[in-house]
């Protein structure tokens, strides 16, 4: 029996071992160097070694038939092959590195970051409102960003030579068709919206994402907060107004709520404006945003809603007029806009929403009144997919419903009207894909079709980034982009294309230590841009798709944080080389929107022992070219430099009181935006002119904000 044992062990032991299979290989990198140290196993079994310094392996196993070897290291993606198990010997295996979503590269041309979730955000939401000069308008805050020109006679958004209208601004990915307040010609705007609903905000200077179109020129996308962190009420006692705001939460909803009253009547009466402006009847409005959530187990809900009511009586200083000519404004509009996103067990998510807006003007001018109604609508389906770390793809359809009616009345009854409808549709695909962590693309496509122009219209877009080192990287994007004619011309009915531009950009980032270094070189070409041959667009006006322009330059930003203790500045530049021949003009020429130079310096200082935040904002532009009718050139002289110094101070009485003081321009520069003049020659043959200048050289700002919630520690010191 014993020797029967015997035998059955070594018999046993000889067809175990010559059952066994030697898998061998070597591993390496996509540069071909060894790997050290990676795990090389056969999956479900025990039998597997690591590679050693030169890379290789050798182990055996008895497994049989078709198998699945798996090869895997930390910061590569696994690597698997599957086959007969005789077939996995003198294996070259090469792994690819695996994209870390931390320090990976990342795709920044033209684009500004700013908000707590963004690993390339070189502002925050707080430094959106603090900035010094902004008065709590995140638009004002922007236009300390390079790429912007600050158009002290506007307020809106002028971005690399393009005119305000070529911007856009969405919510949740969703139009806002009127962004900015109603006002009068010459008074500067502000932005409609509160900044404390928004949790970040992204800025795209051109070579913006083929999800989003019609502008030429940028777009800024807003996000609301996806979840609040507590219950709490802001209330504001201002010298121009007050508000109050409430966030509830209940378990997964939530609630905010903010609403304000605005009136410079109190404002104007202990320090008039006395520059060619006077008023009736001050700026009033009324508004009130809220944000509704609703977060699911896999899906968020958001409803967002806005009004604001304006209204405003004004007489200004006309050249051709001896007496000053009266403005007076009625405005309400009302803005819905809804967004639910799912995700899905697969990777895939899905996102819809939904917006729609009201916005009516009453406007007395002298004794003539002009009535507008504007009535748009913007449906929205997109979905995204994560087929891997290196390769998502978003796709998605849209559908924009435009309505406009215009009447224009005068004193003896004579009513003119202008109206026109536009259905658009647009679809878009884009993918982003990583190569590696040092590189990453872009590609994607828009197509548009307008039912007013009755044509369609083909977008690519690409942008690529290289990172060579862990703080820095190159990036590139070209883009092709068109924006349907604005209402001021398309309302008299006249059969029109799309305006275009292309977009190429090329910059350079570096993110580390405390310090943020930016520089973006750009061109952007237009054509097809909207000629008439009145002085401004009117029904007798002959309009052609005939013009076209460019715009090139260079923009820089410097952030430091980190060097001197308490202190955070940045200093923004921006060179701007531009000339259109567009509108009335007589030829290709710098519009007066364009200085060539501007420049921005913010600073922010925090004094402990004060308990106060010091804020000074710097802003310069060079002379603005404007047009004189008494010499032979065409838009050939320039204004003076446009200086603005501007200073607030927040004082925390305790954690959730704070006293707000703030001045813009301090030195009380005197700048003119343009000049106006005659519309005939004087007696002796010269055309007159008056300087276009603010209606105040100086606003004073003074505000107490208090903060009630659970924490006792919330202020709103985010939200100055």
């Amino acid at each position: 029996m014993k020797n029967q044992l015997l035998t059955f062990l070594f018999l046993f032991n000889l067809a175990t071992i010559f059952g066994q299979t030697t898998l061998s290989g070597l591993v390496t990198d996509s540069r071909n160097e060894p790997i050290v140290g990676a795990n090389v196993y056969l999956e479900g079994t025990y039998d597997g070694a690591s590679t050693g310094e030169d890379g290789s392996f050798s182990f055996e196993t008895t497994e049989t038939g078709t198998q699945t070897l798996v090869i895997s290291m930390l910061t590569y993606d696994p690597h698997y092959e599957v086959g007969d198990v005789s077939y996995f010997t003198n294996l070259k295996i090469s792994l690819a590195e695996s994209i870390n979503a931390l320090t990976g590269v990342t795709l920044t041309a033209g684009t500004f970051e700013a908000g707590d979730n963004s690993k390339v955000s070189v502002l925050k939401p707080l430094d959106i409102v603090t900035t010094a000069g902004a008065a709590g308008d995140f638009v004002a805050a922007l236009q300390t960003l390079p790429g912007t020109t600050t158009v002290n006679e506007d307020g809106r958004l002028f971005v690399r030579g393009g005119e305000a209208g070529e911007t856009q601004v969405f919510i949740d990915g969703l139009r806002v068709f009127q962004p900015f307040n109603a006002t009068a010609n010459n008074i500067p705007t502000r932005g409609r919206f509160s900044p404390f609903l928004f949790k970040g905000i992204t800025f795209s200077t051109g070579g913006y994402s083929a999800e989003y179109g019609q502008a030429l020129s940028s777009v800024l996308l807003l996000n609301t907060t996806d979840v609040p962190v507590q219950d709490k009420t802001d209330i504001s006692v201002m010298s121009v107004g007050g508000g109050v705001g409430h966030t509830k939460i209940w378990g997964d909803e939530s609630l905010s709520i903010n609403t304000s009253y605005i009136n410079l009547s109190p404002y104007e009466a202990l320090i008039p404006s006395d520059q060619g402006v006077q008023w009736n009847s001050p700026y009033e409005s009324i508004s009130g945003e809220a944000v509704f959530r609703s977060k699911g187990n896999k899906s968020m809900f958001k409803l967002y809603t806005g009004f604001n009511h304006a209204d405003l009586d004004i007489e200004q200083e006309d050249i051709n007029y001896e007496d000053f000519v009266q403005f007076g404004l009625k405005n309400n509009n009302l803005y819905f806009n809804s967004s639910y996103k799912h995700y899905f067990e697969n990777d895939w998510s899905l996102s819809t929403g939904a917006a729609i807006s009201w916005d009516t003007n009453s406007i007395g001018l002298q004794e003539n009144v002009v009535e507008t109604k504007e009535t748009a609508s913007h449906v929205k389906v997109k979905a995204h997919k994560n087929f891997s770390s290196r390769f998502n793809l978003n796709i998605g359809s849209e559908f924009f419903a435009m309505n406009y009616d215009e009447t224009f009345s005068t004193p003896e009854n004579t009513t003119f009207n202008n109206e026109y409808q536009d259905r658009l549709w647009a679809g878009f695909t884009e993918a982003d894909i990583f190569l590696s962590n040092q590189f990453a693309m872009k590609l994607g496509a828009r197509v548009e079709y307008s039912s007013l122009l009755n044509a369609f219209e083909l977008m690519p877009r690409v942008s690529l980034a290289y990172k060579p080192g862990d703080k820095g990287q190159f990036s590139l994007a070209y883009g092709d982009f068109y924006q349907n004619p604005l209402t001021e011309v398309v309302k008299y009915g006249q059969l029109l294309g799309s305006e275009k531009t292309s977009h190429y950009i090329l910059n350079y980032q570096r993110v580390g230590d405390g310090k943020t270094f930016r520089a973006e070189a750009y061109y952007k070409d237009y054509d097809n841009l909207i000629k008439y041959d009145t002085n401004m667009p009117q029904f007798n006006s002959s309009f052609s798709n005939s013009g076209s322009g460019y715009a090139t330059g260079l923009d820089v930003f410097w952030r430091d944080n980190k060097s001197i203790s308490q202190l955070d500045y940045w200093i923004s530049y921006s060179y701007l080389d531009t000339q259109r021949d567009y509108r009335n003009f007589e030829e290709l020429a710098t519009p007066n929107f364009a200085p060539k130079h501007s420049l921005s310096v913010v600073t922010k200082y925090f004094i402990t022992k004060l308990r106060s935040q010091v804020g000074l904002s710097y802003s310069y532009g060079s002379g603005r070219p404007y047009d004189n009718p008494n010499t032979a050139e065409f838009l050939a002289e320039k204004t003076k430099s446009f200086n603005n110094l501007s200073f607030n101070w927040a004082y925390l009485i305790d954690q959730q009181k704070i006293l707000y003081f703030s001045v813009n321009n301090v030195l009380g520069f005197k700048n003119i935006s343009d000049y106006q003049y005659a519309n005939a020659p004087n007696m002796n043959g010269i055309f007159d002119r008056r300087a276009i200048t603010p209606a105040a050289d100086q606003f004073f700002f003074v505000g107490f904000f208090w903060t009630i919630s659970n924490d006792g520690k919330s202020n709103q010191l985010d939200n100055l």
